[in-house]
């Protein structure tokens, strides 16, 4: 049964297609979670990068975004784009993530996502993750696939430049993308704050919640 509760998650499953995809997408959330509650497990899968330049911006950016958290990275080295042509070697992937962890949230790329890689992605979450929180980040692109979402974490003002800085200082790689920049980070964040009533804010999909007000 998927329950939202009180007190915040003791163990967090975050997974990308792509390096860097779950810090643009829940970097801020990261943020939030790990600096209130030291000591959070925080298990990471990325399908793609692995073995280069890419995986070592990744595991610095993620340690940076997860202070104090018992942090386990994976990047594995998928090609980008190509997803779907091995969607058995991400099945498994995914299946070796669910059996070594029992999480209270995950975080993952949203089903409606544009991006192929994103999109198979946040499929097998659902399937693999059947009774856990599954919260579906989103990634601004040119794809314009962006939509009502439903569920948000407003975001401090300092905790959204962190954010954003954060960014620009651990993927080098990415800086010369003409959406790669801090006005397309906090914009979004602006509007997603003003939907939440917060200055900042990032938002997620929600597919399926099972409440549980009674304890």
């Amino acid at each position: 049964m998927i329950r939202l509760r009180s007190g915040g998650p003791d163990r967090v499953v975050a997974v990308g297609a792509h390096c860097d995809d779950i810090a643009i997408g829940a970097g801020g959330t990261l943020l939030t979670l790990c600096l209130a509650r030291p000591g959070v497990r925080v298990d990471v899968l990325v399908l793609s990068g692995g073995g280069g330049e890419r995986e070592q911006e990744e595991r610095a950016a993620l340690a940076a975004f997860c202070p104090g958290a018992d942090l386990r990275v994976t990047v594995l080295k998928l090609p980008d784009g190509r997803m779907p042509a091995h969607w058995e070697e991400a099945k498994a992937a995914v299946e070796e993530l669910r059996a070594r962890t029992e999480p209270d949230l995950v975080l993952a790329p949203r089903t409606e996502d544009a991006h192929q890689d994103h999109r198979g992605l946040a499929r097998l979450m659902t399937t693999a993750f059947r009774d856990h929180l599954v919260l579906g980040y989103e990634i601004v692109k040119w794809d314009g696939d962006l939509g009502r979402m439903t569920a948000y974490q407003p975001l401090s003002p300092e905790t959204a430049e962190r954010k954003v800085r954060l960014l620009q200082e651990h993927y080098p790689s990415q800086r010369h993308r003409p959406w790669y920049d801090r006005e397309a980070f906090l914009g979004l964040a602006r509007i997603r704050g003003i939907e939440c009533h917060a200055r900042y804010a990032e938002a997620f999909a929600v597919t399926k919640l099972t409440l549980d007000l009674g304890e």
